[in-house]
C-alpha cells in the first residue's frame, strides 16, 4: 500500500485468514481505489484455485467526495501442509507499476469443523458474469461499431433483480442507444461453459475522433439467489440471497483515421456506402412560374454527421433556401435512409439555362478507398416569358427594320358637317354626390383621431416594440427551426442554418465556412458587445453538442428564445 493520504494510489492483497486447514478454503482479494490494467497474479504455488478470478467495482459520492474500489478475488484450496507464502501481484495504474505485499499462509492438519465453505458471494462471483460485445475494434473514423452488454448467468444459480450503477457516457463518440425489446433468456456459452444470458443494452457509436479511445464501463447492482444445499421441512431447496456488484470493464478500440492519399478536394466526411441524386420535378416551365431541385444521398453511413453539396445555379434563375429532410433510423448495422436538401428555384426570363454537375465524395471503410459520384447536367427550358436586357436589345434592332404597310385609308378630308345631337346635361351641385363628398370629411375626422391615438401609443412602447422587432426576426430566421421543437437533431440542424442565414444576409459573406474564432473576429470588428458574441458563439457550440448529448425539449425551448434575442440585440448594433 502507498502512501496515506486521500489521493495516494492503494494496492494491498486481503486474506480471509491467516491459519486454515487442509479441508478449508482461503479467499484472497486484491484491492485497489484506482482503475488499473494489466491484472498480474501470483502462481498461487501451495494452492488450487478453485474459483476465480472474480472481478467486482464499487463506486459512490458521499459529501461530495467520491469513493472507488475494484478487486479481483480468487477461492484457493491447500494442497499440503506447511507454511507457504502468497506471492507480490502486480497491476498497472495510471502508467506506474504496483505491487502488493507478499504473506505467509500456514496449513494445518484437516480440521472437523471447516468453518469457511463457500459462502453465496463466493457462488456468486464465479457464475455472475457481465460482458460488453464489440463489433470492431478498430474501425475506421465515422465508421458505425456496435456494443452488446450481455449478462452471462450459470444455471446453478438465478437473477432476481438489477440496478445500473455506472452508465458510459462515450466521450469522443456519436451514440445512439437501441432500444431492447423485453429480457428474454437465452441459452449460449461462457468460456466453454453452458450460461444462460440476457441483452441488457444496446448501443451503436460512430467515433469522432482516431487514437486510442476507451469505452467506460457499464457497472450493475444485481440480486442474486444461490442455493444453499439445505432444503426445508416440505423438502424444497433453500436459497441465500445477496447483492453483487458486476462491471463489463472498461474497453479501448483504436480508431483509423481517414487515409489522405487520394483524399478527394470536395471530400467533407461522409463514411459509409451511398447513392447520389440531383433531380429537378420538371425541366421545361414558363418564366415566374417554380419547379424543385432535390440533392440528395441515400445508403447506409454517417447520414447525420455530414453537409450534403450545394447546388449551383446560373444567376439568372432565382433560388431560395433549400429545405432540408431527413429519414434516417438507426439499427445495430449503423445509420441507414437518406437525407435531401430541396431548392425552390424561379425563373425569370425566357431561355435555356444549365444546371452544372455536382459531385460528392465518400470513404467506403469496406473497401478502405473515396468514391466519387457526379451528377449529369440538368437543363431548364423556360418557354415563355420576358427576354433578358440581352434579348431585348435584339428585338428593338429588329423592330426597326420592320416595313411600313399601307392599308389605303391613311390619308381622309375633313368632314364639313360633323352632324352633332344634343345630350342630356346633368350638373354636379346640388346632387347626391355632391353631399356625400362635402359631408365624407366630417365623417372621417373621428376615425382619424381614433388612429392617431392608437399609432402614438404603438409608438410610445418602446419595450412592445422591441419585442414586436424580435418576433419579427425570429419568424424569419428561426421558422425552420421553431417546426423542429421537440425534434432535437433536426432542431439543431435548423438552428445553426438560421444562424449563419443571419450573419449571411447582414454581414454579407458565407460564415459557415468560417470558424467560431473567425466569426468572433467578425462581430468584433462591428462593435458588436462580448456578451451577445458570447451568447451568439453559445449557441453555436450546442448546435454541436446536441449531435452527441441528449437535449431536453427545455433545453431546445431556451436555445430557442435565446436565438431571438441574440438575432434582435444583434440587429440593432450591425
Amino acid at each position: 500500500m502507498l502512501g496515506q493520504d486521500d489521493n495516494a494510489v492503494t494496492f494491498e492483497m486481503k486474506l480471509s485468514k491467516p491459519k486454515l486447514g487442509l479441508n478449508e478454503r482461503l479467499r484472497v482479494d486484491f484491492i485497489m481505489n484506482r482503475d488499473g490494467d494489466n491484472f498480474n497474479p501470483p502462481d498461487f504455488a501451495g494452492f488450487k484455485v478453485i474459483m476465480g478470478p472474480s472481478q467486482s467495482i464499487s463506486s459512490s459520492w458521499i459529501n461530495g467526495v467520491r469513493s472507488y474500489s475494484k478487486s479481483y478475488s480468487y477461492t484457493l484450496s491447500p494442497t499440503a501442509k506447511g507454511t507457504f507464502t502468497i506471492k507480490q501481484a502486480s497491476i498497472v495504474i495510471n502508467g506506474e507499476t504496483y505491487k502488493s505485499i507478499a504473506q505467509d499462509i500456514e496449513v494445518t492438519s484437516a480440521v472437523d469443523k471447516p468453518s469457511d465453505q463457500m459462502t453465496a458471494d463466493d457462488v456468486a462471483d464465479e457464475n455472475l458474469h457481465l460482458v460488453a460485445e464489440i463489433s470492431k475494434t478498430n474501425p475506421y473514423l465515422n465508421e458505425a461499431i456496435t456494443v452488446i452488454y450481455k449478462l452471462y448467468v450459470s444455471p446453478n444459480i438465478s437473477v432476481s433483480n438489477y440496478q445500473p450503477l455506472d452508465n458510459p457516457t462515450y466521450n469522443n463518440f456519436w451514440s445512439q442507444d437501441i432500444k431492447v425489446n423485453g429480457l428474454s433468456a437465452q441459452n449460449g456459452t461462457y468460456k466453454g461453459k453452458p450460461y444462460r444470458y440476457a441483452i441488457l443494452k444496446r448501443v451503436v457509436l460512430y467515433p469522432q475522433k482516431s487514437g486510442k479511445l476507451d469505452i467506460e464501463p457499464l457497472s450493475l447492482d444485481v440480486t442474486v439467489d444461490v442455493p444453499t444445499g439445505r432444503r426445508d421441512f416440505f423438502g424444497q431447496r433453500m436459497y441465500a440471497q445477496t447483492n453483487k456488484t458486476v462491471s463489463a470493464g472498461k474497453r479501448t478500440i483504436h480508431v483509423k483515421p481517414l487515409p489522405l492519399d487520394n483524399q478527394p478536394a470536395n471530400f467533407n466526411g461522409a463514411v459509409g456506402d451511398f447513392d447520389f441524386t440531383v433531380t429537378t420535378s420538371k425541366t421545361s416551365l414558363n418564366a415566374s412560374e417554380s419547379l424543385q431541385a432535390t440533392i440528395e444521398v441515400s445508403g447506409k453511413g454517417n447520414l447525420k454527421l455530414f453537409k450534403l453539396p450545394e447546388l449551383e445555379l446560373p444567376s439568372a434563375l432565382e433560388v431560395y433556401e433549400p429545405e432540408f429532410t431527413e429519414g434516417v433510423r438507426t439499427t445495430l448495422a449503423g445509420m441507414q435512409g437518406k437525407v435531401s436538401n430541396q431548392y425552390t428555384i424561379v425563373p425569370s426570363f425566357r431561355g435555356k439555362y444549365p444546371i452544372a454537375p455536382i459531385s460528392f465524395s465518400y470513404f467506403n471503410p469496406s473497401t478502405g478507398k473515396y468514391t466519387t459520384v457526379t451528377s449529369n447536367e440538368i437543363v431548364i427550358n423556360v418557354l415563355e416569358g420576358p427576354l433578358s436586357a440581352s434579348s431585348n436589345a435584339n428585338t428593338t434592332l429588329n423592330s426597326n427594320k420592320q416595313s411600313v404597310v399601307s392599308s389605303g385609308n391613311e390619308f381622309n378630308f375633313l368632314k364639313l358637317n360633323p352632324n352633332l345631337t344634343n345630350k342630356s346635361v346633368s350638373y354636379f351641385f346640388g346632387s347626391t354626390s355632391f353631399y356625400l363628398w362635402l359631408l365624407c370629411p366630417l365623417l372621417l375626422i373621428p376615425l382619424a383621431i381614433v388612429f392617431r391615438k392608437k399609432r402614438d401609443a404603438i409608438a410610445g412602447d418602446i419595450v412592445g416594440n422591441k419585442i414586436r422587432k424580435a418576433n419579427k426576426l425570429a419568424r424569419k430566421y428561426l421558422s425552420a427551426a421553431r417546426k423542429q421543437l421537440g425534434n432535437k437533431e433536426s432542431f439543431y440542424v435548423a438552428l445553426e442554418r438560421a444562424l449563419h442565414n443571419y450573419l449571411k444576409a447582414k454581414l454579407k459573406i458565407e460564415t459557415s465556412e468560417f470558424s467560431k474564432d473567425k466569426i468572433t473576429e467578425l462581430l468584433k470588428e462591428r462593435a458588436i458587445d462580448d456578451s451577445t458574441i458570447d451568447n451568439f458563439i453559445a449557441l453555436l457550440k450546442n448546435c454541436e453538442a446536441a449531435r452527441y448529448s441528449p437535449f431536453s425539449d427545455v433545453q431546445m425551448q431556451t436555445d430557442y428564445d435565446k436565438a431571438s434575442e441574440v438575432i434582435s440585440i444583434m440587429d440593432k448594433q450591425l
